[in-house]
């Protein structure tokens, strides 16, 4: 256990030859024992040499098929290969076998937001929320879905939650324009895009919507 917990701290290093020794070691010492194998298919994952972590993450199913890790760590590896099919599954069974972790609903979701499927992501990022109801980026990403699934108040209410923990969050501030917009509310609109630009002065979208609607404010007063 002291070999895998140094590897892991030398994988977050970013020491991964050190790491990879480590997790090494541990499953010579205890070739019967998962764990050792879904670390070193983690490490694989992080330094992108997929078919090797692929070998290692079935080599802990092989162990122990109920190993919920075990397919998270594949679920990561598929997402990176934007091979989000095969991501959602290998993270639904990590889910049926007991993992309860934030994160792998975060990831669900992500892996059905990036085939713009907002409303199959929007109850992995609830669950996500639920389990860490102060993480701005899951909070974010919630919102887009939201946004993007037309429930404009809900959206709105979490994208100023995100503001609340990250008052200098420039991306939230555009989408929470972008939503005053649908409302017709032109002055929020207005706020909201200057404090993302104010943020972040080379926001393009936000420096192109605010353009746009002065523009279209410009006009109706004439």
């Amino acid at each position: 256990m002291e070999e895998m917990n140094q590897g892991i701290q030398y994988m977050q290093e970013g020491k991964y030859q050190e790491a990879a020794q480590c997790f090494n070691d541990a499953i010579e010492s205890s070739p019967n024992d998962p764990v050792g194998y879904i670390n070193f298919g983690n490490l694989l994952v992080h330094i992108n040499d997929f078919d090797r972590a692929i070998r290692f993450f079935q080599k802990a199913i092989a162990l122990d098929e109920t190993a919920a890790t075990a397919y998270y760590g594949l679920g990561n590896l598929y997402f990176e290969k934007e091979d989000y099919a095969k991501a959602q599954r290998y993270y639904q069974k990590a889910v049926h076998y007991g993992l309860e972790e934030a994160d792998v609903f975060f990831m669900l979701g992500l892996s059905f937001q990036q085939e713009k499927n907002d409303k199959l992501a929007l109850p992995y990022f609830l669950r996500a929320k639920e389990i860490q109801p102060d993480d701005e980026i899951i909070l974010f990403q919630y919102g887009l879905s939201l946004a993007q699934s037309e429930q404009l108040t809900l959206a709105k209410e979490t994208f100023e939650q995100v503001l609340e923990i990250n008052p200098s969050h420039s991306d939230a501030h555009y989408n929470l324009a972008v939503a005053f917009l649908f409302e017709e509310n032109s002055e929020k609109a207005l706020y909201h895009l200057n404090e993302a630009i104010r943020l972040q002065p080379d926001h393009t979208l936000a420096l192109s919507l605010k353009e746009q609607v002065e523009t279209l404010l410009q006009q109706n007063e004439e």
